[in-house]
Formats: C-alpha cells, sequence, structure tokens
C-alpha cells in the first residue's frame, strides 16, 4: 500500500449538502430546462450548457453528449478531447468524472483553468468524461417520464449504480475502445465501490479515484448532518409528499427550519454546522457555486443516503417492510455491496481529510478495512490531515496537494 501526504482543509457536500445552501442559495440555476426529449446517444448543443459557460470559453474544445439508460434516463455527458495545446498521443486515455449528491458537473469547473480537475486532466494529455447523474439540470430528460411526474423520481442510488454508471461507461468504451480511468468524489465513490463489488464496470476500467469516499457514514459526526439523517425515517415520499427532493423548493427549506429549531442546534452558519470548519475555498468561487447549485435529486435517494448513515452497513434500498424487501429482493433484508468483491488487482488511488466531517476518517477506515485484502502495490492512499470535504473539488491548492497525484497515478497505469 503506497502512502502519500499533503496539507489543507474544508468540507463540502456530499450527503448533507443538501440543506446547506436551502437558505442561502439563490431561487435560480443557470440554464436549467424541463423539455421532454426523446432519443439516444447523440451530440448535441446546449447554449446555456456545462461546455458553452464553463470550458469553451478557456480554449478547450468540448462536447455536450446525451446517453441514454437502460431504463430510459437521458443523462447528459461533457467530452473534454484534449487540452489547450493539441497534440501528444493521438488515442488519448479517457477519464469519467462523477460529481456528488445535490450537485452536478459544473462543480468540477468552477475553478480557473490551471486549478481545476478536467481542464488539469485534458492539459496532462487525457480524454476527460464529465458525467451528470439523473435528476440534475442538465440530465432531467426521460424517453417517457416527465419530471413532473412521481415515478421519474422513484429511484435511489441504487439505480446509479446499475444504470447511470454503466450507461456512461458503455458509452465511452464504445466511442473510445478502450478501458477508462474514473474519479468519483462523495457519492461518486459510493455508487462507485457498489458498482465494483457487483462485477460491473470492471470490465471497461482501468483505475479508479476515490476522492473524501462516503462509503461509510456511521460516524458523520456534524450535528446538523446527523439530525438529518434521523429525520428521513419512514421510508418517504411521505415526509414532504415529494417525490423530488429540491432544494431550492419550499418543503425543503421549512424542513431545515425545523432542523435548525433543534434544541443546542447552532445554524447560524450552515456550511460549518454540516461539514465543520472550511479552509481552503476561494470566495469567488463559493459566490459561483451558489449561483449554480444545488441541484434535485430523489427523495428516495436522500432516505438510500439516510439509512446508510443509520445502519452502517452499505446495502440496497430497504423499503422498510419485509415483504416489500421480499418482492424486491427475494429476502427479508436487503442484499449488501460486499466490498471485499473488488477485484484486488484493481489499481485504486483513495485521497481523504483529517478534518472531513462528512468522510470521517473513522469510516474511511471502515473501507480501507473491506481492501484489507486488495493487491498491496494496487492501492494507493492519500491522507491529508487539513482537508476536508469540498477542498477536494474547491481548493485553490488542490491542483499540488491532489490533483498532481492524480496525474501521475493514472500515467503510472499506462
Amino acid at each position: 500500500m503506497a502512502l502519500l501526504h499533503g496539507m489543507s482543509p474544508l468540507a463540502g457536500f456530499g450527503f448533507c449538502l443538501l440543506v446547506v445552501l436551502m437558505v442561502v442559495m439563490p431561487n435560480q440555476a443557470n440554464g436549467s430546462s424541463r423539455n421532454a426529449y426523446f432519443g439516444q446517444r447523440n451530440i448535441v448543443i446546449q447554449p446555456s450548457g456545462i461546455c458553452a459557460t464553463s470550458v469553451i470559453p478557456h480554449g478547450y474544445k468540448c462536447q455536450e453528449i446525451e446517453v441514454t439508460t437502460q431504463d430510459g434516463y437521458i443523462l447528459s455527458v461533457q467530452r473534454i478531447p484534449e487540452g489547450r495545446l493539441a497534440g501528444g498521443d493521438a488515442k488519448k486515455q479517457p477519464v469519467i468524472i462523477q460529481h456528488g449528491v445535490l450537485v452536478d458537473g459544473m462543480t468540477w469547473l468552477l475553478n480557473p483553468p490551471e486549478q481545476n480537475l478536467p481542464l488539469i486532466l485534458a492539459d496532462n494529455g487525457f480524454d476527460v468524461w464529465i458525467a451528470n447523474t439523473r435528476g440534475t439540470r442538465f440530465s432531467n430528460r426521460h424517453t417517457s417520464l416527465q419530471p413532473d411526474e412521481p415515478d421519474y423520481w422513484n429511484w435511489s442510488w441504487d439505480e446509479l449504480v446499475t444504470y447511470d454508471l454503466p450507461a456512461v461507461f458503455g458509452y465511452v468504451y464504445g466511442q473510445t475502445g478502450q478501458k477508462t480511468h474514473y474519479v468519483g468524489h462523495s457519492l461518486g465513490t459510493l455508487i462507485a465501490v457498489a458498482s465494483f463489488s457487483e462485477g460491473l464496470l470492471v470490465d471497461k476500467l482501468k483505475s479508479a479515484v476515490l476522492l473524501s469516499p462516503i462509503a461509510y457514514l456511521s460516524h458523520m459526526n456534524t450535528a446538523l448532518g446527523v439530525l438529518a439523517a434521523k429525520s428521513f425515517v419512514g421510508e418517504i415520499t411521505t415526509l414532504f409528499g415529494l417525490a423530488e427532493f429540491n432544494p431550492k423548493g419550499a418543503p425543503a427549506s421549512a424542513f431545515l427550519k425545523a432542523l435548525c429549531a433543534y434544541p443546542g442546534l447552532d445554524c447560524y452558519d450552515l456550511l460549518t454546522a454540516l461539514t465543520g470548519k472550511n479552509c481552503c475555498l476561494n470566495a469567488s468561487t463559493v459566490d459561483l457555486f451558489l449561483r449554480n447549485e444545488p441541484q434535485s435529486t430523489a427523495t428516495k435517494n436522500m432516505v438510500h443516503l439516510a439509512q446508510t448513515v443509520r445502519d452502517g452497513v452499505i446495502a440496497k434500498y430497504n423499503y422498510g417492510n419485509p415483504d416489500f424487501n421480499v418482492m424486491h429482493y427475494g429476502e427479508a433484508r436487503p442484499p449488501i455491496y460486499n466490498l471485499s468483491n473488488i477485484p484486488h488487482n484493481l489499481p485504486i488511488f483513495i485521497s481523504y481529510g483529517g478534518q472531513d466531517a462528512l468522510s470521517d476518517v473513522r469510516d474511511v477506515q471502515l473501507l480501507l478495512d473491506s481492501l484489507k485484502f486488495h493487491d498491496v502495490d494496487k492501492l494507493t492512499i492519500q491522507y491529508i490531515k487539513d482537508y476536508a470535504h469540498a477542498d477536494f473539488i474547491m481548493g485553490v491548492n488542490a491542483k499540488d496537494i491532489v490533483y498532481n497525484q492524480i496525474v501521475s497515478f493514472f500515467k503510472h497505469q499506462r
């Protein structure tokens, strides 16, 4: 097992970023639209899309692509095929980058080009693909359902494991003919390790980077986050009476206010209340983040994440009734994702922070314990004493501390 060390902190999204911005967030998200689209895998033009707003203006080529999942969700994917100085290998190695919950692919691109991971990877000779999960503003279409229909939101992160990641991996493999590297942050790590444990993706995967992994969540230690998790009980679309969990909507805002009225809970600084002390974010980047996020997700997805917090295991969605679980799984309790099934020879890079209140060090240790039989030379661990959750995406010094290590790790796999 290789060990790396760095320095710097903060904290920020993952499961409970959910409520952080319900009050401080403006009421609009750039480029949002909800029109029906029926199609398969096409390159499309979105004047207000991620390419047009956050990639092309910096001098990079960028394609907006739509990938349809097996269950009909039409996902937005951005491809950055090369750096600003085109050249190098004609056949560049692909990298898929996956965001966390309640945000979208835009969060990777909020810092200047020399500080954000997708453009750094492109400039280092990689073919970069930014994924956007179902329900986010550019991935809010379906072949037969509309976002105002409850059935559209009848999914949890199980479906991201089963459908979204395989659809994106399959498309990238079909276009490039190559196995791909993967970078996930927060929920993007959970759905990845769950997929790998099920034997999905591994035939198309070259290596994986897990930033602020949240495979286990039982030690999440912010008062507001813990209380929020405990509040998502009863396996609800009933908590809000809504299938869609929209952080900018009135029901979710009312939920936050109710939590903040809890005795002893100080919500004056919501970000700190949720994620712990922040350190390495540029104020202008945070402002840009607030103009673009958060995004909607399924209420069922929030319930599933809360189950992961409360139960201390990585399992499929619990329908709350043994009979319903039998109907879905053939057994009274949901099946466990057995992380020890992850191929022991898969190159994995894990980077986590000592100040991360969502991806707590003790929970990361549980993940590492589940990988204890992994080939020693295939597992690289980076512990950054001062880093917290959002530093890995928006930290002004993330290039020097984390991203350069990722580039080296990927190039070592060639």
